[in-house]
Formats: C-alpha cells, structure tokens, sequence
C-alpha cells in the first residue's frame, strides 16, 4: 500500500495543474483539501483519494473517470458512511473510491448514479438546473382521476408547494411521475397529503439514462450516453449561486426552493 503513496505536490505536479513549488503554495495557501480536508505539506496520497484545488477536482493524466449506473435494492442506504449497516459503497464494492450522485430512499429501489467525478456530481445536483428523474409508484387504494390532477399541480408539503409535474396512471394502483426538484421525501409525502400511502417506489429515469438492470447489478455508462448526459447538464451551472431560487413576481407563489436550505438539509429522496 506504502508504494502507492504519493507526496501531495508530487500528484498535483502530475496532474500538470502546477509545479510542485506552485502547489507547495497552494497548500500552504489552504486551497486543496483531500477528501474534504486541508491537508498539511508533506502529506501523502493515494490512488484513490478525491483530491480538489479551490473546490476543483483535479486527477493524474492517466486517470478515467467512473460513471456506473445501479439498480439499488430497497434496503439499501445511500451513504459512503462506511459504519452505515447496508451501506451502498460496501453493497457495491467497486475497487476505485465511488460516491453516490443524490439520494434514493432506504425503502425505495432503482436508479442512481455512481462515479468519481465530482464536477458532474454537483451540475446534476443543483436545484435549478431542471434535470428530470421518472418513478413509478404503487399506492395502497385505488388512484382516482383527481388524484393525479392533484399530483401533476402542486401538493403542498414541507412549508411549500411541490413544482407542476407529469403524472400519469398506468394502472388501479400505480402512476409514473417525473420530478424536477428533490425534497425530502418528496413523492411518498404527496401521496400521504393526499391520503394515499405508497408501498413501492422505483426510479427508472435519470435525465437520458434509463433503468434497464437488474435490482442489484450495475453497468458502466456507455460513451454515447455519457457524452449525451455532458451535453443536456453543460448549461448547468456548478456554482452555489446557482442552487438560490429565481425572483418570482408577487402573484405567483412559491414554486421552487432553495436547495441549500438548512431545513431540508438531510436530502433524503422520493
């Protein structure tokens, strides 16, 4: 393990960011932190350490990217808290450092995203960048046609009202719905608002990536798709400015909230 250490400027030099002089003051500076830490000069690191300069994340030339799709159980928590029993990173075991893109709840089963990369990770994550994400849900009774009129406008939950969204019913008990925000428990909260109770919840669409795995499996993301997924979230912005909601008029009422809240800081999803 010891030979695949680096010294910190040694990798950033590599990465040709900088000389080491140069990051030898970037660190002095405080402007790099390995996994989330300000690091002291002479600190060494490995192969799979996130290392980030003024919040950036930086890579050694010969180092790829990971994008995984994964077909999460329920059951299943989505933390890289390894002391987490049911942990996604143990359940998955890929041999590089991994992290979730969001959440999807311990009940809940499907899609999400795995990878490496952390700039993708916040173009996707920002509450204004509009990234659609398709479930379908089965409720406990029968779904009426004012159920889902009521759903597709808005339900009030969580101090707010959810954004306008498409429903559809597919069958007695069960309905697709495609989000554009993510509060914490979103679609299981409108259902209850609405006196229904949801006893399963599966996500099969991430922005132009469909769940076609088994529960459990996941599979590298193709060229074609992540170059696709690049294009639709390069408008995106990956600033904190952009997770600050838009200025409505004052007719309109609130329909979109700040990501940031401390309220709903705990993103638990769907």
């Amino acid at each position: 393990m010891e030979e695949n250490l680096k010294r910190l400027n040694k990798f950033i030099g590599e990465t040709g960011f900088c000389s080491r002089r140069e990051a030898d003051k970037i660190i002095e500076e405080g402007r790099v932190t390995i996994n989330g830490i300000v690091p002291e000069l002479g600190t060494k690191v490995s192969p799979n350490d996130e290392v980030r300069i003024d919040g950036k994340l930086i890579r050694e030339k010969n180092e790829k990217s990971v994008y995984l799709a994964f077909n999460k159980p329920v059951g299943i928590e989505c933390t890289t808290n390894l002391e987490v029993r049911n942990n996604i990173v143990d359940y998955i075991n890929y041999p590089k450092r991994i992290f979730p893109i969001g959440r999807l709840d311990k009940a809940s089963e499907g899609l999400i995203f795995m990878t490496n990369d952390g700039d993708i990770v916040n173009k996707i994550l920002r509450a204004r960048n509009n990234h659609e994400k398709e479930y379908t849900v089965t409720v406990n009774k029968l779904i009426t046609d004012r159920f889902i009129q009521k759903m597709g406008n808005g339900v009030p939950i969580l101090d707010t009202v959810t954004r306008k969204c498409k429903v559809e019913q597919i069958s007695a008990t069960t309905f697709k719905i495609v989000l554009t925000q993510g509060l914490n428990r979103q679609i299981r909260r409108m259902c209850e608002y609405l006196g229904y109770e949801v006893t399963a919840l599966k996500r099969i669409r991430i922005i132009n990536i469909w769940l076609d795995i088994p529960v459990g499996r996941f599979r590298d993301l193709t060229d074609a798709e992540i170059k696709e997924l690049n294009q639709l979230i390069e408008p995106s912005s990956k600033t904190e400015e952009a997770s600050l909601p838009k200025q409505e008029t004052p007719k309109r009422r609130t329909e979109f909230i700040k990501r940031d809240d401390p309220r709903f800081k705990k993103k638990g999803d769907y």
